[in-house]
């Protein structure tokens, strides 16, 4: 089975991630996906064979809309899911202004994006389509969430080296997840 079909599966089989999946679908916000430690969380449990961890702290919620590019227009998104489910921590961002506080040229999309953010296996954003098909966007690919390898994307290899160590050292994922390889810069 392909890593892509085996995420798909994992999702699936999870009635919580599923119903949050559900909840945010049901936004209709355009290019809309739930990632970061969502799916990487999962994935990286299921790998250690082990029972899935509580969620993340915050349900990472990205999307992609320059009409609507605003942080008031993400906290409004934040209090509708907040009363759908109180009992999650949201974060919504909006991708299409991210490119300011990171610096970076515009992002074209919400994959776009997740090229830019720290880690390889954190890049990875999952969404149900209108017939509840479980949909992947993994821009930089599956292979080292499924390696288990912690590994900076491109724009944290060199100047925000540290801002990669310091990240993996306050999440702790090498004490959770014991079988994890931090793939170093070089």
């Amino acid at each position: 089975m392909n890593q892509e079909a085996q995420l798909r599966d994992l999702i699936a089989e999870d009635p919580v991630r599923m119903h949050i999946l559900r909840i945010v679908r049901d936004l209709n916000l355009p290019d809309c996906w739930v990632a970061a430690g969502f799916v990487r969380s999962l994935v990286w449990d299921h790998l250690h064979q082990r029972q899935p961890s509580p969620l993340p702290e915050d349900i990472d919620v990205v999307w992609f809309d320059t009409a609507c590019a605003s942080a008031q227009t993400d906290l409004t998104v934040e209090v509708e899911l907040a009363a759908l489910c109180s009992d999650l921590k949201w974060s919504v961002k909006n991708q299409a202004r991210m490119h300011q506080r990171n610096a970076d040229a515009p992002y074209g999309a919400a994959a776009d994006s997740m090229t830019f953010w720290p880690e390889t296996a954190t890049a990875v954003g999952v969404r149900l389509d209108r017939h509840g098909a479980i949909e992947v966007s993994a821009p930089l690919g599956l292979e080292d969430l499924f390696a288990l390898k912690v590994r900076p994307t491109a724009r944290f290899e060199s100047d925000k080296y540290v801002v990669f160590l310091e990240r993996l050292q306050s999440k702790r994922w090498l004490e959770i997840w014991p079988k994890l390889t931090l793939v170093t810069q070089g």
